[in-house]
């Protein structure tokens, strides 16, 4: 006899397009700026104090948008959200039609999953912000790419399933897949994508892959989807340096085959301006590593730390951070040499001025003694 469908009763998708907007924030000019609208992220489950904020990020509600979708017009609420590190989150909370399948969602997620209409209207929103909160922005800047993320927020299914009959009755690999097709996955597929599943009580179920994840919250508590949001934004930020680092390293590449040491290099290194753009660059990574790193830490090893730790891993934020990392090394060592370089032009600078002056002083003193 086939599983029961689910009915979802309420929920809806909370739809993330978060950007590098920055070098960095003052989050606490921003909500001066933004008055009362702001508020200060705050973990509210039990036992969230394992996790902290250092430095909340700020959150501000944009009103109410019209998305376009196949369906027709959807009213979404709009909330920003701003982070020190210099990300701004756009979470478009799209609203699942009350008794909506689980068939009927996945179609739905599949269209969000890829939306034009969504990054447009994302694009257009985080436009507004930037103009808003520009006097607390330091080092403005734009990055065409974005982090894109997904979460199936479902806080009510009809008969309030257990977490382990959510998962006999509904393929959710397919719903965080977006894959519309109705034959089943491959079972080793399926379980790739659902491996990391967590519940804290018998009636709740949290399900973290890569571009998506499903959480099923009766409390109504988002202090998860918060989460995976914090997470993405690291995402991002890795991404972006890792970006500006492969540009930078090519950039000194070309510049240092583009020079031609000629006799002026004995009096001023062509590498001059290229040093200290490099060291500039090694000195704001630096900078950028520790407030990414510090705006969340794990104290304890509670339910909470395991679902952050759990969307770092399948995010594959580590891979990125070693990525940034050895770049950082290899950028280290190239600003070594270059400075090696320069210093070495500088000595010879001196020297020749040294031998100069000798040569002078001893002309001089030829004309002395041809004067008497």
């Amino acid at each position: 006899m086939p599983a029961e469908p689910l009915i979802f009763e309420k929920a809806l998708a909370l739809c993330y397009r978060i950007y590098d907007i920055a070098d960095e924030i003052d989050l606490e000019k921003a909500r001066r700026v933004l008055a009362q609208d702001a508020r200060r992220l705050k973990l509210s489950r039990e036992n969230s104090q394992y996790i902290q904020l250092p430095n909340p990020p700020v959150a501000y509600e944009l009103g109410r948008r019209v998305l376009a979708l196949r369906g027709g017009p959807v009213t979404v609420d709009a909330t920003a959200r701003l982070f020190d590190h210099g990300a701004a989150s756009i979470i478009l909370a799209v609203p699942i039609p009350e008794g909506s399948t689980l068939e009927q969602l996945i179609s739905l997620a599949d269209e969000l999953y890829d939306s034009q209409a969504l990054e447009a209207l994302s694009g257009e929103l985080i436009d507004g912000v930037r103009k808003t909160i520009a006097s607390a922005v330091h080092e403005r800047r734009t990055w065409e790419q974005n982090e894109s993320y997904t979460v199936l927020f479902a806080e009510r299914i009809r008969g309030n399933p257990s977490a382990e009959q959510i998962l006999a009755r509904a393929d959710l690999a397919r719903l965080l897949l977006g894959e519309t097709d109705a034959r089943p996955l491959a079972s080793a597929q399926s379980e790739a994508v659902i491996q990391s599943r967590f519940s804290y009580s018998a009636e709740d179920l949290v399900v973290i892959d890569w571009n998506s994840a499903f959480v099923y919250e009766p409390s109504g508590s988002r202090d998860i989807p918060d989460l995976l949001e914090i997470a993405n934004a690291q995402l991002l930020e890795f991404r972006f340096y890792d970006d500006l680092l492969d540009g930078h390293i090519a950039s000194i590449h070309d510049r240092v085959q583009a020079r031609r040491h000629g006799w002026t290099a004995l009096f001023r290194s062509p590498y001059r301006d290229l040093v200290r753009e490099t060291l500039a660059t090694l000195v704001d990574l630096n900078e950028f590593i520790e407030r990414v790193e510090n705006s969340l830490k794990i104290i304890g090893d509670f339910y909470l730390a395991k679902v952050y730790e759990a969307a770092v891993r399948r995010l594959r934020i580590p891979a990125w951070q070693a990525s940034v990392t050895r770049k950082q090394g290899l950028l280290a060592q190239t600003y070594g040499l270059l400075k090696g370089e320069v210093d070495t032009a500088r000595s010879l600078t001196l020297e020749a001025t040294i031998v100069a002056l000798i040569v002078l002083e001893i002309a001089f003193a030829f004309l002395r003694v041809f004067e008497h």
